[in-house]
């Protein structure tokens, strides 16, 4: 098994941040964002890396990206390592894959979600309230259900190690301001609508997905990753079968794996057996050739 990238250490290069998955350098005008291969759960960084897993969430940014020029421009520079500063390129070997040359937006704060399917809190809330994020929905919907039609429920943006917490679409407004909050909901959901229905063809379910934004140059770009098996659900539409969870190729398997633990979802995060590692590596990597025809 090839050893995971767990962190990165770029003499020379300025380390802005470091979150639960990427590392981010400042390049002065510019930003260079490693996807390593940790993995977190439940807002706790396991100890274990999940061996290509930067690459493939690298790979599958950079497809969706180009999928929605048409919609709204990206952050991308380049992802190709040839391409990057100078300063970059004695590193070129660990940045190969799982790196993005990007421009220096603004984050907006708050998290943009939309979501297809129930599942996930929305299944709690909906069970507790009738409800999602105060959206009212149909009565005598089943776990996993395709909802009528898909819908936008921000969030706030967590510090790490903390959990982000779900807003109505009126807080997102106050905190971000009318008119940006309501391109971005129709940015969104305009997004998800073109991928549900590219992924749809390919066997995948996207039940929800997680977007992030920023301003550049006055205006609105998406940022960050794009439609991950990190900011996504997955399914397998083969075998999709509404009333309760689903099979999916994203890190939900681990989850369930650390449900089964005596684990109190707080650091330090357990030890994972090889075999874990290895099934969540296989799933992350079918995701990607599923998606782009394409493996490592």
């Amino acid at each position: 098994m090839t050893t995971p990238v767990l962190n990165t250490d770029f003499p020379g290069l300025k380390l802005a941040a470091r979150g639960k998955v990427r590392d981010i350098y400042d390049l002065g005008e510019t930003l260079l964002i490693v996807t390593t291969d940790r993995i977190s759960a439940f807002d706790v960084i396991m100890n274990e890396g999940i061996p290509h897993k930067g690459y493939v969430l690298t790979q599958i940014s950079a497809y969706w990206f180009r999928q929605m020029e048409d919609i709204i421009k990206n952050h991308i520079i380049s992802t190709d390592v040839a391409d990057f500063p100078a300063e970059c390129q004695p590193y070129a070997d660990v940045l190969a894959g799982r790196s993005m040359w990007v421009k220096k937006a603004q984050p907006l704060a708050a998290e943009c979600i939309v979501r297809g399917y129930i599942s996930g809190s929305g299944w709690k809330d909906y069970q507790q309230t009738g409800a999602i994020c105060g959206i009212k929905l149909p009565e005598g919907l089943k776990e996993s259900d395709r909802l009528p039609q898909p819908i936008f429920t921000p969030s706030t943006k967590a510090e790490l190690g903390t959990h982000d917490e779900n807003i109505s679409f009126e807080r997102m407004c106050e905190i971000c301001g009318k008119e940006i909050s309501e391109k971005v909901r129709d940015v969104t959901l305009k997004i998800y609508e073109k991928a549900r229905d590219l992924a749809d063809q390919k066997g995948i379910i996207i039940a929800d997905t997680k977007f992030e934004y920023g301003i550049y140059e006055g205006e609105l770009i998406i940022i960050d990753e794009c439609m991950t098996p990190d900011s996504s659900r997955f399914w397998p539409k083969d075998s999709y079968q509404p009333g309760g969870p689903q099979p999916s190729f994203d890190k939900q398997f681990l989850r369930d794996y650390l449900e089964t633990l005596d684990w109190g979802k707080t650091a330090p995060a357990p030890a994972l057996p090889e075999e874990i590692v290895r099934k969540t590596g296989e799933k992350y990597m079918e995701a990607l050739v599923k998606l782009t025809g394409k493996g490592i």
